[in-house]
C-alpha cells in the first residue's frame, strides 16, 4: 500500500487546522503557506473532506475551513480511506471474489491480516495525537 500525494496532503491539511484552528476558520493561502503545499491542490482536496463532514467552509472575508469535529474524533484512517478510497493492501485482501483464485490461494489470509492490522493502527491514531506528539518533539527540541 502506497498513500498518494492527495491522502498524505490531505492530513497536513487537517493537522494544521488541530494545531492552529482553535475553532476559528483559516484560509487556504495560511494553510498551504505553512505547510509548502500548492493552494491550487488544497482546493481540490477540500470538497472531499467538506462534503463528507471533516471540515466547515466559511465564505467572505473571514472565510476559511475549519474541523467540523474535535481533533480527537478525527482518526487517520478515515481520511486516508476518504482520500485514497480502500487501505487493503490488495484489492482480493478487501474483496476476494475480486480473484478467480481466492477460494485456493494461501498467501490471502497474509494480506487479508496486513489490512486489518494497518486499519486497526490507522484508526487509532487521531488528529489530537498527532498534534500532542508534534508538540511533545518540540518541547525536547533543546538548543544550546
Amino acid at each position: 500500500m502506497k498513500i498518494s500525494t492527495k491522502g498524505r496532503y490531505a492530513l497536513r491539511m487537517l493537522v494544521d487546522l488541530a494545531e492552529h484552528g482553535g475553532g476559528s476558520y483559516i484560509s487556504l493561502k495560511e494553510i498551504a503557506e505553512r505547510q509548502g503545499i500548492s493552494k491550487k491542490y488544497l482546493e481540490q482536496i477540500t470538497p472531499i473532506l467538506h462534503q463528507s463532514g471533516l471540515l466547515r467552509a466559511n465564505r467572505g472575508a473571514q472565510g476559511g475551513y475549519r474541523l467540523a469535529k474535535s481533533p480527537a474524533a478525527c482518526t487517520v484512517g478515515e481520511i486516508l480511506r476518504l482520500t485514497e478510497g480502500s487501505l487493503a493492501p490488495l484489492e482480493c485482501a478487501e474483496d476476494p471474489s475480486l480473484c478467480a483464485r481466492s477460494a485456493d490461494c494461501a498467501t490471502l489470509p497474509v494480506w487479508q491480516g496486513l489490512g486489518r492490522v494497518v486499519s486497526a493502527y490507522l484508526d487509532s491514531v487521531t488528529l489530537q495525537d498527532i498534534v500532542d506528539q508534534h508538540r511533545l518533539r518540540g518541547e525536547n527540541d533543546y538548543v544550546i
